[in-house]
């Protein structure tokens, strides 16, 4: 990289000497003379360094001799860059200071400036063996250049593999296998798709209702079992797991996660080729019931054969027709003609026939091509650039690198940069553009380049963007950025810590050992194990590092922040994020004049920001999410006027701090603002039109934060008469308004906010929120803790609300929490107490309101007896105190009228994953009874505190999906329902405060599936006893919880039968006085927690107690005694 890196730093380097400041201080300085030679040299040097990239490729003396110049020209940078920082405003450092600081660097600079051009001079006459010939840069052929290039993305749909997709479906879903758990390989070289294709497979509906688990970890080089373990536990439960578990610990987490479950398990882009390391992971596979699945991608037959003793399914590359289709919609997008144009086609399918139909580099090729006009262009490329690449199958690596050779000289650095990142990481994008704009690369956030990434995913709000690497691009980037950028870990350290890197991503433990002195970006490597950031660490870098542009130590655990920071005057970019135990911030840090961000979001210590913060004039992002002690801000941040970030504005309680004021001119912020204690404004009306957020037309999320401990009833007037006043700008996608404590009325303004996609509001005092009903972009809304409000619109269900499809035609979720006097969604004459048509439901047709899109519903404590119906809902429908009235009608919806009466499809409701259903006002056992025939999709039921239900009145049997069920609080239920049979999919039953129930009955024999059962709170049941057995000899049952059942004065015989327990929780259970022998027969038996049971404790001191030869063998014992645990 660089000759790329040479050309642009000669630029840059040409720009700065041509500066009125610069030229100003040179006069001043008498080095005027000098900074005009050296201009003149780096001129006459920058006109052939175009000549010397392109022989570079094939000459080791000109790659050398670029290496060498680039050398002598980040030095003249740094120079330049020091010239501008001491150059800043007088009132910025302070005039007798900034005169001590200028003296001392400007007495020496014309010196300095010699120094630096003699090296050229040297560097220049070295070039004149080379031959090199005068180029000026040429016409710009990036990627970027046309703006709906950006939609290219391996996100697209897949062209050609639907032959594919169908031959893998049937080895994944038909396929009979003697083994429980059956491994397909997926075999091709790089480029190929071959996680493109596993992706397709893992994403098909009928795969996803197949298996009960499904989980994708990326593999890599690093074949590192805990890691890939620790992977697996995170995509099964979406969280991590903790860092500080050991192996075993983290096995028994993952056994207890897939044991006995049908699961599919995609490992990515294999390349352990061990056997004893492939056999350790697998061994921890096995448990899987009968039907799961493992899709292993890789390049290597080799590890095909290692991995599975089955023919590993061998992809090839796209059939001519195929990738003819994917090379047209990407090379002629922007002009349709010519897809047609006889020249063009035909050679783009001589350019097309050396792609080998590999699909990464027909996008590459196709999207290079695309920004060439003409089809002399296209010849050239042909006949000059794609003849000299070898047709070796298998190696695309040369071809991909003509895209990275058509890129503009500064993308070339974006693009190498992201070598930084490990393979298959997620990266952020907004904070990789941030970097490039730290190092000079790019001026601004622009549109990048999306043909260098594997997956790009986006957030409703258009602000976030997250992505991946292929790993062939990410296999180029390491190429072409050579020793310039670095992952240095304790592999890599002897090879990748020399001085000639400029960019390292380092292991924060190895940063005292590395000797570099020339690092522009220092970043955290993305581990999860960091020490604290010591004293001598932080000394360390500030003595080695002083050309550093980005500095990135976030989540080390850092208490204090050097007072030396200041030195790095270089710095750009500062990321202090997350370091939990840091409370204050050296105020030498506004001393480092260049700096364009500082990260501090999650540091939740963190008390003040530096009081002079306002003469970082460059700032444009202060991140200080989630800093919660933050309790006021410094004044003077109204001077940084190139904000583009800043996540919270914090009230001062007592007027000390930054006011609203200090917003005004901040015109410029983009992503999130929060607005913390505007309960403390003191004249809200003036400093609320002062705060102008009308004028920032780039926020895409505004938190309008009232504080939560004011209870001052005279401030009310006035809250009424500001909120007005807080008018955002109608660009805004999400608004959220908390605790504001004005009157019943609504500012007008919020109809206005049409582009909204979310809006919350909590702890109000309205009576009536604006009608959202046709706002085209709204697919959240969520309101909290409205006691006063009494509907959501001024209309009746018949008014002025236009066609159906334009109520709310893009809500996907709802919640209505806590609204005790919201009866009616509608402002009514009627009164809402009459019951007389409670059950009319006669007029269910087209014409009733009904939202059209919705998936998810969430009611709890309003009592809604007329809203508009939801028969579309396919995710959760929660409804907890609250009217059983919509339910009822929507359930009686004809929602299409022309399917078969027969089809379940067309029933309401029919989606529907998970429902949840809580103390409803008029439900019946015939009502719930009704509707859950038609939840044949249903995952996911708990019924709760229903007083009128009878569990055994009802038919089950098409709850055929069912997979957890909770039942609490149900009076009616003696004895649990014959029906329940029928639930064979049922993997999580939970019994909870049944009083009345008195006998579980032998339904569990059909329960084969069930994985947790749990009783609590249950004082009539009988577990045990003659006649009475549950579970026989097949089971699998892993987890069992006894609570609070008084009959329970011997644990039941059948226990001996649960040979695949794995946990057994005996909890508050007074009149059990001993464990039986059975307890032996638990060889699974990993984890024993027995609570709140006194005359247990003693029977079961290790050792000495009468029952611990009893529970012995099982490894994890913890008895607990009112709050006190002790463990075994």
């Amino acid at each position: 990289m660089a000759e790329a890196i040479a050309f642009d730093l000669a630029l840059e380097l040409i720009t700065k000497l041509s500066s009125f400041t610069l030229s100003q201080i040179g006069l001043w300085w008498n080095f005027k003379d000098d900074l005009d030679d050296l201009k003149s040299t780096v001129s006459t040097i920058k006109a052939v360094i175009l000549d010397a990239e392109e022989r570079s490729a094939t000459s080791q003396l000109v790659k050398d001799w670029l290496e060498k110049l680039k050398d002598v020209l980040y030095d003249a940078d740094d120079l330049l860059d020091d010239f501008s920082t001491e150059a800043l405003p007088t009132d910025l450092l302070g005039g007798n200071r900034l005169a001590k600081k200028v003296r001392l660097l400007f007495s020496s600079s014309g010196r300095k400036i010699k120094t630096i051009r003699d090296r050229l001079i040297s560097i220049g006459s070295e070039a004149k063996v080379f031959n090199l010939v005068e180029r000026d840069r040429p016409m710009e052929t990036s990627f970027m250049t046309k703006k709906s290039q950006l939609t290219h993305s391996f996100k697209d749909k897949i062209i050609g593999r639907g032959d594919d997709k169908a031959a893998l479906l049937k080895l994944v879903l038909e396929f009979e296998s003697e083994e429980n758990v059956y491994i397909i390989p997926i075999v091709g070289f790089g480029g190929l798709g071959k996680t493109a294709l596993a992706q397709f497979v893992y994403n098909d509906e009928t795969v996803e209702n197949h298996f009960e688990l499904m989980m994708w970890v990326c593999v890599s080089d690093v074949f590192d079992v805990k890691i890939i373990v620790e992977n697996m536990i995170k995509s099964a439960t979406g969280k991590a797991p903790d860092q500080n578990l050991e192996m075993d610990q983290l096995q028994k987490q993952l056994r207890e996660k897939i044991g006995g479950k049908k699961y599919l398990l995609v490992l990515d882009d294999i390349w352990n080729d061990e056997w004893k390391k492939w056999v350790s992971l697998k061994e921890l596979l096995v448990g899987g019931a009968k039907g799961s699945r493992i899709i292993v991608t890789t390049r290597s037959s080799k590890v095909a054969k290692v991995t599975s003793k089955c023919q590993p399914y061998v992809l090839k590359g796209l059939s001519d027709n195929d990738a003819w289709s994917l090379f047209k919609e990407i090379a002629f997008e922007q002009r349709s003609a010519d897809s047609t144009d006889s020249g063009f086609v035909e050679i783009g399918k001589l350019i097309l026939k050396r792609c080998c139909g590999v699909p990464l580099v027909i996008r590459t090729i196709a999207g290079t091509l695309s920004s060439k006009e003409t089809k002399s262009e296209w010849l050239s490329f042909k006949d000059n650039e794609l003849a000299r690449i070898s047709q070796n199958e298998g190696e695309i690596l040369p071809t991909l690198k003509l895209s990275y050779d058509h890129l503009s000289s500064h993308l070339k650095h974006c693009f190498a940069y992201c070598r930084l990142y490990p393979k298959n990481h997620e990266i952020d994008v907004r904070t990789l553009v941030q970097f490039w704009i730290a190092q000079g690369f790019v001026k601004q956030l622009n549109p990048i380049e999306r043909s260098f990434f594997q997956e790009v995913v986006e957030g409703d709000l258009m602000d976030e963007m997250r992505c991946k690497m292929h790993d062939l691009m990410h296999d180029l980037a390491k190429s072409v950025a050579g020793m310039e950028s670095s992952i240095i870990d304790l592999n890599t350290f002897a090879s990748n810590g020399g001085e000639k890197c400029r960019h390292i991503s380092i292991n924060p433990a190895l940063i005292p050992l590395f000797k570099g002195k020339k690092l522009r970006t220092l970043l955290r490597y993305p581990n999860k194990f960091s020490p604290n950031l010591s004293k001598e660490t932080w000394d360390l870098i500030i003595a080695n590092c002083r050309c550093l542009r980005v500095l990135d130590l976030h989540s080390l655990g850092s208490q204090m922040i050097s007072p030396s920071i200041d030195k790095l005057k270089h710095l750009r970019y500062l990321d202090l994020s997350y370091n939990l135990r840091l409370k204050s911030l050296p105020k030498s840090i506004c001393e480092i004049q260049n700096l364009l961000a500082l990260k501090l979001d999650g540091c939740i210590r963190l008390e003040e920001l530096p009081k002079e913060i306002g003469k970082l004039v460059n700032l444009t992002h202060i991140g200080c999410k989630d800093c919660f002690r933050l309790t006021h801000m410094p004044r003077g941040i109204e001077k940084l006027t190139s904000l583009e970030t800043l996540s919270m504005f914090v009230v001062d309680k007592d007027g000390g701090g930054a006011d609203l004021s200090e917003l005004r001119l901040l015109n410029n912020l983009r992503g999130e603002l929060r607005i913390r204690n505007l309960g403390f404004v003191k004249n809200a009306e003036e400093e609320f039109k002062a705060a102008n957020l009308k004028e920032k037309q780039h926020l895409r999320s505004l938190v309008l934060e009232w504080n939560a401990d004011i209870d001052d009833e005279d401030d009310e007037d006035d809250d009424e008469k500001s909120l007005e006043d807080l008018q955002p700008h109608p660009n805004l996608k999400e608004l959220c308004i908390r605790g504001w404590r004005g009157d019943a009325k609504f500012p007008s303004w919020l109809s206005l906010l049409t582009n909204l996609v979310y809006m919350r509001i909590y702890r109000g005092n309205f009576k009536q929120v604006p009608s959202f009903v046709q706002f085209p972009c709204l697919k959240g809304l969520e309101i909290y803790d409205c006691t006063k409000l009494e509907y959501m619109d001024d209309n009746s269900p018949k008014g002025s609300q236009g066609e159906p499809q334009s109520f709310f035609p893009s809500l996907k979720h709802l919640l209505l929490f806590n609204c005790p006097n919201m009866k009616s969604w509608w402002r009514t004459t009627k009164p809402i107490d009459d019951d007389s048509n409670e059950d009319d439901t006669t007029v269910m047709g087209t014409s009733t309101m009904a939202f059209p899109c919705l998936s998810s519903l969430e009611i709890e404590n309003c009592p809604l007896t007329f809203m508009p119906l939801y028969p579309s809902l396919n995710e959760d429908l929660m409804l907890s105190n609250t009217s059983s009235r919509p339910l009822k009608q929507t359930i009686k919806m004809n929602i299409n009228a022309n399917a078969p009466s027969t089809s379940t499809s067309s029933l309401p409701l029919s989606k529907l994953k998970s429902f949840n259903v809580h103390n409803i006002e008029g439900l019946d056992t015939r009502t719930l009874d009704e509707c859950l025939q038609h939840l044949a999709s249903l995952k996911r039921l708990t019924i709760r505190d229903c007083k009128e239900v009878d569990l055994e009145g009802m038919q089950w049997e098409p709850l055929k999906n069912l997979s957890h069920l909770k039942i609490d609080d149900i009076l009616k239920l003696v004895s649990l329902p014959i029906w329940l049979q029928h639930l064979v999919q049922l993997k999580i039953l939970k019994i909870h405060n049944c009083n009345g129930l008195r006998s579980l009955l032998l339904v569990f024999q059909h329960l084969t599936f069930l994985e947790e059962f749990e009783v609590k709170d249950c004082k009539e049941l009988e577990l045990s006893g003659a006649g009475i057995q549950i579970f026989q000899d097949h089971t699998s049952l892993r987890s069992l919880w006894l609570q609070n059942i008084p009959k329970c004065r011997h644990l039941p015989e059948w226990l001996q039968h649960l040979t695949n327990l794995q946990r057994l929780y005996l909890v508050n259970l007074p009149n059990l006085t001993s464990l039986p022998d059975e307890m032996r027969c638990l060889t699974s038996l990993e984890y024993l927690q027995i609570r709140e049971i006194p005359q247990l404790e003693e029977r079961c001191r290790k050792d000495i107690g009468a029952d611990w030869r009893k529970i012995a063998h099982i490894p994890n014992i913890r008895l607990i005694q009112k709050g006190i645990g002790e463990r075994h």
